[in-house]
């Protein structure tokens, strides 16, 4: 018999907790503790979000692989400076990180009323977003030859986030900005996404919300009249 998505209980309150969380581990990742406390809270973020918003089966199982990994990399950190497996998890994490996002905008499109829950769960999907494109801006830094930032320098993890912030915000600072074409498409597709995102979430609610007292449908624009229909005199 096939299951259905699974939800729980708390909903997007807590996953906003645990993406903060996730942000202020990954402003102070210098050390090895602190390196194995963000790999083990990030995939945990994105094992919640998942479930929370009911993705399929599969997703879920798959999460759940990775949430295990993470604490034989988290562990593994602690014991050994071969960063090959934590490497690895981080980059499992980022991809699960850009599917946790469609999946909470898929279930906010099945919703058919405005209450806190959209609210929180927009909110939610756009910060997985910026995380994801910080995480991909970390691992675009590490693979190309340069400094990702150019002259500025390869970055820390804060700067990244930093970085993919104000770009999904298209607030545009200007201080720190990708040297390599890999990196400055990568922030173009971000822009866009970001204005993509604040438009359909704005229209949805703006779709959906009714004001307290009104009838159903009383906000909706009635039909055209039919050009075939005879005036009424």
């Amino acid at each position: 018999m096939a299951t259905g998505p699974v939800r729980l209980p708390g909903g997007y309150g807590p996953l906003i907790l645990l993406i903060v969380g996730t942000y202020v581990l990954a402003t102070m990742s210098a050390r090895p503790w602190t390196v194995s406390l963000l790999l083990f809270v990030q995939v945990g973020t994105v094992w919640y979000a998942l479930h929370g918003s009911g993705a399929r089966a599969g997703v879920r199982r798959c999460a759940t692989a990775v949430f295990a990994l993470a604490l034989v990399a988290a562990v593994w950190n602690l014991v050994s400076r071969n960063g090959g497996l934590v490497g690895g998890t981080f980059l499992a994490a980022s991809a699960l990180y850009v599917i946790a996002p469609i999946s909470i905008t898929a279930d906010l499109a099945r919703r058919r009323d405005v209450g806190r829950e959209m609210m929180l769960g927009a909110l939610a999907a756009y910060l997985m977003l910026g995380m994801a494109f910080a995480f991909a801006y970390r691992c675009l830094g590490v693979f190309q030859p340069g400094p990702f930032f150019g002259a500025a320098g390869e970055g820390t993890l804060a700067d990244n986030l930093f970085f993919s912030f104000v770009t999904l915000t298209t607030t545009g600072y200007g201080n720190l900005v990708p040297a390599d074409p890999p990196g400055q498409s990568l922030a173009v597709l971000e822009g866009l996404l970001g204005q993509l995102f604040l438009v359909t979430a704005v229209a949805k609610i703006v779709n959906v919300w009714r004001p307290r007292g009104w009838p159903p449908g009383a906000h909706e624009t009635p039909p055209e009249a039919s050009a075939d229909t005879p005036p009424q005199g």
